[in-house]
């Protein structure tokens, strides 16, 4: 008999400790944070980014829309990328579930320093982010890439296609496009924003928002990051484009179609 009450015992913290665990790896999103450190996006430029997103994770506004999920908490990995295979995860998979653990997160991110590589491949950022969330460890409600950059893609896959494989597993691909400069060179090109709008971004609910001053950094990805947390509104924040034609999603890889076609 003693036997038989130690046997069940043991079942029962076993199965509390997978309770336990289960109820452990749910988030309400686990978020992929994709920050462009191409050599286009100038010293200044890069330090106000990763500054708006610790200054982020430091808001208590961010706080509260964490606590005002469904679960109260959130997944998120921060991750620098540039050219083909250039992609660096900075900060891994951090459960964040209050104050105390998004100031945590944003130290981390703080004492990190900043990438620069060559190229841009948003592509890239897509599939890295699409393999991230696979490694997550955590049970999402919602899955998020959000991407930032200055630039089209002019290296790796179409953007479009890597956007369609994320969107296709239920994935929401949201964008940040940096328009703080004017186009210098045949790889820059004038409207980041509509080819984010008809290239990057995708699935469930998604939104970008650009950044056109550079005092405009900081509100805006924490509005972004807000956004993101709460979950999709019941307007759509892009509306589809009816007569206006929709972008070159190429624009940018045109000299090299025979490198990703064959």
């Amino acid at each position: 008999m003693k036997n038989l009450i130690r046997i069940l015992s043991a079942l029962c913290l076993l199965f509390s400790a997978a309770a336990s665990a289960q109820e452990e790896g749910e988030v309400d999103i686990a978020l992929v944070l994709a920050v462009d450190v191409s050599n286009s996006m100038d010293r200044e430029e890069q330090e106000l980014q990763r500054q708006g997103f610790i200054d982020a994770f430091r808001s208590s506004l961010v706080h509260e829309a964490v606590r005002d999920g469904m679960l109260g908490r959130i997944a998120v990995a921060y991750v620098e990328w540039a050219g083909e295979g250039e992609q660096k995860l900075v900060v891994p998979w951090t459960v964040i579930e209050g104050a105390e653990t998004a100031n945590r997160f944003a130290d981390r991110l703080q004492s990190a320093p900043i990438s620069r590589a060559r190229r841009t491949s948003i592509s890239g950022a897509i599939d890295f982010g699409v393999r991230l969330l696979g490694e997550s460890n955590v049970d999402a409600l919602r899955q998020v890439i959000d991407i930032s950059g200055d630039g089209a893609t002019n290296r790796g896959r179409p953007v479009m296609d890597a956007r369609d494989e994320a969107v296709a597993k239920g994935i929401t691909v949201n964008g940040l496009p940096i328009m703080l400069k004017k186009p210098r060179s045949y790889w820059d090109i004038e409207d980041l924003d509509l080819y984010y709008r008809d290239c990057v971004i995708g699935g469930q609910g998604a939104f970008m928002v650009p950044v056109r001053e550079r005092h405009q950094f900081a509100e805006a990805i924490k509005t972004k990051i807000i956004r993101e947390i709460a979950g999709p509104v019941e307007v759509p924040l892009i509306q589809p484009a009816q007569a206006e034609p929709g972008m070159n999603c190429l624009v940018a890889q045109r000299p090299r179609l025979d490198q990703w076609r064959n």
